[in-house]
């Protein structure tokens, strides 16, 4: 656990809650009941307006149907999102283990049709990012140490979440690896992580289901009887890490001149101009 000094980072003394300690030992959680009914007619209101106002966004190379699942930045196309990403219990508990500088670095809304999980929505298992401390395969992090959180991925669901529907599922401790998924396993329903298997994450709508960016993670199979899911995603990052809300070819910090004098792909990338990847795309 950690705090902000005055400038500095340092280590945590105060209690945490229950989610942020579970957060930080199996690197997931739920929170039930984050939101209110009201707060979530509000939000499921205002998120299904911006699917039926506005086209999807052109980022990576998706197939039509599966970009149609996906809006991204919300918190700059409705109030209520904004507010949401701010929520006090939540920020409670995830700044334990950011830092109370924390920030949103993504914010997309996802709504999978009933009976259409689509070729992305995260099938197959994959971590969001890094891993942040990549570690050989052989070697284990200490027990006596807290391995460091970089970045938290939070679902606000908008509609309740069940086995059908392919929730999210976890593998408990796989963040502590420093390794992503097998690459010969990642569609594997039977994977597990030092005997951990997946647990799903069974949610109600106005729940939060929390997840180390680090973390084995996927959407689970479909059954029948699926009715889709809905939900807000929130990726929140250490003060450090740089916001992905946009993609750096929309928003950067470089004049015209210096983008135009990037004439090869590692010029532009080490100037800050990244392709969509991970968080933005």
């Amino acid at each position: 656990m950690i705090r902000r000094g005055r400038v500095y980072l340092k280590p945590r003394e105060e209690p945490v809650c229950a989610e942020t300690a579970q957060l930080e030992r199996e690197g997931y959680t739920v929170v039930r009941g984050l939101l209110t009914d009201d707060e979530v007619a509000a939000l499921h209101e205002e998120i299904a307006g911006v699917f039926e106002r506005d086209p999807p966004d052109e980022r990576g190379q998706r197939e039509p149907e599966d970009a149609a699942m996906f809006r991204y930045a919300m918190l700059n196309r409705s109030a209520a999102a904004q507010s949401a990403v701010a929520n006090a219990k939540l920020l409670a508990v995830i700044e334990p283990l950011l830092g109370e500088d924390c920030h949103v670095i993504a914010n997309t809304a996802w709504r999978n049709p009933a009976g259409h999980p689509g070729s992305h929505g995260g099938q197959n298992w994959h971590i969001d990012a890094g891993p942040h401390i990549p570690l050989p395969e052989g070697v284990r992090w200490p027990d006596d140490i807290p391995h460091p959180v970089f970045a938290i991925g939070v679902h606000l669901y908008l509609k309740d979440c069940r086995l059908e529907d392919g929730p999210t599922g976890v593998l408990p401790g796989s963040h502590l690896s420093g390794r992503s998924p097998p690459a010969e396993r990642l569609f594997d329903d039977d994977l597990d992580f030092d005997g951990q298997r997946v647990v799903p994450l069974i949610t109600r709508a106005g729940d939060a289901g929390l997840f180390v960016s680090d973390v084995w993670h996927r959407r689970m199979p479909t059954q029948g009887g699926d009715d889709g899911r809905f939900f807000l995603q929130v990726h929140y990052g250490r003060r450090d890490i740089a916001q992905r809300l946009l993609t750096t070819a929309e928003n950067n910090q470089l004049s015209e001149a210096a983008i135009a004098r990037a004439s090869t792909d590692r010029e532009r990338r080490v100037i800050g101009l990244h392709p969509a990847s991970f968080y933005d795309g």
